[in-house]
């Protein structure tokens, strides 16, 4: 009989701001009908917080990002110290459903899942602005429509929630530190790109989607601007470009061809049906999403071709750790 796999759940943060997002992020692991073996919250060089979570935060391992300063660090160093045989990812603005952990576990009977994500729900500090399609919920870090409602595979997982096993990040190198988000610096794909190199190394394994393991991310104000949509989608860009370069194959942006192809057109036809007030907006919203994304990957694209950009792309990997005997 096979036994049930043990859990870590690590939470990265980097700033005091988020005081109160993060403790409502902890409590929600902490309250899990499933509870994890242990919480492992990685501070990315904040010294402040890092003391204020070890003081306030109890039941949790609080250790400070041992690698390159930034969230792919950070995640890098709760996966070296994880004991747990599953990894699971919590961003610091989000609150996990009470089955989260149960659910996510509960795909891992299958041998092939080398990984599970689940839905990330937007929840507005301000109303959800009129005008901001949900085709674009991943400018704001949350599942967009045009992913799979049912559980299924996919190319790869919304960072606020996502897990795998953890010999699977162990043996693919973990995440890249030249990727992803720096502080308020809104780059990302480092998922993505640590997805493709896990399925890569290993072609029959399966990333699962299950929209059953549900969170919910804080959006504050500072991000249902136009300003933050244009910066975040052009920031996208420029991310993908590195993933297309250290990606092989047609994989690399296969999930981007089929979003262009078929979720952003079904988007513009829905936005401009009869009763739809906002929908010039809604479509100046897709139009500038799409095109400030195409920019930024045309940029990113460019610069990869400079003789800076020369060098082999090479991961940075996860320091193993001994488990206790």
């Amino acid at each position: 009989m096979n036994t049930a796999p043990t859990l870590s759940v690590v939470v990265c943060a980097y700033t005091l701001d988020r005081w109160e997002d993060l403790q409502a992020a902890i409590a929600s692991v902490q309250a899990q009908r499933r509870p994890p073996e242990e919480v492992v919250l990685v501070v990315d060089h904040c010294s402040r917080l890092q003391r204020l979570a070890g003081r306030m935060l109890h039941g949790v391992r609080v250790l400070p990002n041992e690698q390159r300063k930034g969230l792919s660090g950070a995640r890098n160093t709760g996966v070296a110290a994880a004991v747990g045989d599953v990894v699971a990812f919590l961003d610091d603005d989000a609150t996990a459903h009470p089955a989260w952990a149960e659910r996510l576990l509960a795909a891992y009977r299958d041998p092939r899942v080398a990984g599970v994500g689940g839905l990330v729900v937007p929840w507005w500090e301000t109303d959800r602005p009129p005008w901001f399609p949900p085709e674009f919920d991943w400018v704001v870090g949350c599942s967009y429509r045009g992913l799979p409602e049912e559980r299924a595979p996919v190319r790869n997982f919304i960072g606020a929630n996502m897990s795998f096993r953890r010999d699977e990040l162990l043996a693919a190198g973990g995440f890249r530190t030249d990727l992803g988000r720096v502080g308020t610096r809104p780059l990302g794909c480092e998922e993505t790109e640590l997805c493709l190199r896990v399925t890569a190394r290993r072609p029959e394994a399966v990333l699962l989607h299950d929209p059953s393991a549900a969170v919910r991310h804080h959006v504050p104000a500072a991000r249902a601007t136009w300003s933050y949509f244009r910066s975040r989608c052009y920031a996208e860009g420029l991310s993908k470009a590195l993933v297309a370069r250290y990606g092989a194959g047609s994989a690399a942006l296969s999930s981007e061809r089929a979003y262009l192809a078929r979720t952003l057109p079904r988007a513009v036809r829905e936005a401009v049906r009869p009763g739809r007030p906002p929908a010039a907006r809604t479509v100046l919203a897709l139009a500038l999403g799409a095109g400030a994304t195409t920019l930024g990957y045309a940029v990113g694209s460019v610069r990869a071709r400079l003789p800076a950009g020369r060098t082999p792309a090479r991961a940075v990997p996860v320091p193993v750790r001994r488990r206790p005997a």
